[in-house]
C-alpha cells in the first residue's frame, strides 16, 4: 500500500505577524521553513508521493521553492479552502486522484519541520497494523477542562497526551469522514483526529519528539532556530 504525505500549507500566519509572506515561507539560512518539513517526508524511503496544500496565490512561489530545493516528490500542489478542513479535503481528493483511493495518508503540517525520520516510520508501521495512527507527545502539566456549566474536570495527567502530527489514516477512512462532515454542515474540527474519533473510528497512538512543535508565533520560531543550530553542532562537532 502507498504512504501518501498530505502536507497543509494553507496558513496565513496572523499569530506570526509575518507582513511579507506567510509563516510557511520564512526562511531560516536561507530555505524556507516548509522546506525543512517537506525534505524529511521526500528523503524517506516509505513515502511514495507528497501533496501539499497550499495558498492558491502562493501556488507559483512554492512551485519555484519545490524546483529549488530539489523537493522531487511533491508532484501535486492542491488550492486551499476557506477553512482548515476544507484545505485538507482538497488535499484528500487530490491525492486520490493522484494516487488512488488504497493508500495511507500522512497529514502534517507545513509549519512542524522538526519531524524525525522515525516518528514518520512510526506512523507507518502502525497505520498498516491497526488503520489509525495519531502522533502524540507525553503530557508534562496538568490539564483543567471547564465546562459551560462552570464545573472543571481535571484527568490524570498519566492518562493525558498532546496531539501532533503525522496524523495517519486509510485515505478512504478519511474522505469517508469528510464527506459525512460536509454533509452534516460540521466545518469547525480543529484537526483530523477529532474528526475521525467524532465519527466512532478507533485511534492509535504513538509517542513523537517532543520538538515536533508547529511554528505559530514568535518564539516558536526562535525556538525551531536553537534546535536546529544544536543539530548542526553535533553534526559538525559531535556532541
Amino acid at each position: 500500500m502507498k504512504n501518501i504525505a498530505l502536507i497543509f500549507a494553507g496558513g496565513t500566519g496572523r499569530r506570526m505577524k509575518s507582513v511579507s509572506k506567510p509563516k510557511q515561507f520564512l526562511e531560516l539560512n536561507g530555505k524556507p521553513i516548509i522546506i525543512y518539513t517537506l525534505e524529511i517526508f521526500d528523503n524517506h524511503p516509505l513515502i511514495d508521493g507528497i501533496v501539499v496544500v497550499c495558498l492558491e496565490s502562493w501556488i507559483p512561489y512554492l512551485a519555484k521553492q519545490l524546483d529549488r530545493f530539489g523537493i522531487k516528490k511533491a508532484g501535486t500542489i492542491a488550492p486551499g479552502g476557506s477553512t482548515g478542513q476544507e484545505s485538507i479535503y482538497h488535499g484528500l481528493l487530490a491525492a486520490r486522484e493522484t494516487y488512488g483511493e488504497d493508500c495511507n495518508v500522512l497529514i502534517h503540517d507545513g509549519v512542524r519541520p522538526l519531524i524525525t525520520d522515525a516518528t514518520v516510520s512510526d506512523n507507518i508501521e502502525t497505520v498498516n497494523r491497526c488503520g489509525n495512527c495519531i502522533t502524540c507527545v507525553d503530557s508534562t502539566e496538568t490539564y483543567v477542562i471547564e465546562k459551560s456549566d462552570g464545573t472543571i474536570e481535571i484527568p490524570s495527567r498519566s492518562d493525558s497526551l498532546i496531539a501532533r502530527a503525522p496524523q495517519t489514516f486509510r485515505l478512504s477512512d478519511i474522505l469517508a469522514a469528510h464527506e459525512e462532515a460536509r454533509r452534516s454542515g460540521k466545518d469547525d474540527f480543529i484537526d483530523s483526529c477529532t474528526m475521525m474519533h467524532h465519527y466512532g473510528y478507533k485511534l492509535h497512538t504513538i509517542i513523537g519528539p517532543v520538538e515536533n512543535i508547529k511554528i505559530t508565533t514568535p518564539m516558536d520560531f526562535y525556538l525551531f532556530k536553537a534546535i536546529v543550530e544544536v543539530h548542526e553542532s553535533q553534526q559538525i562537532f559531535g556532541i
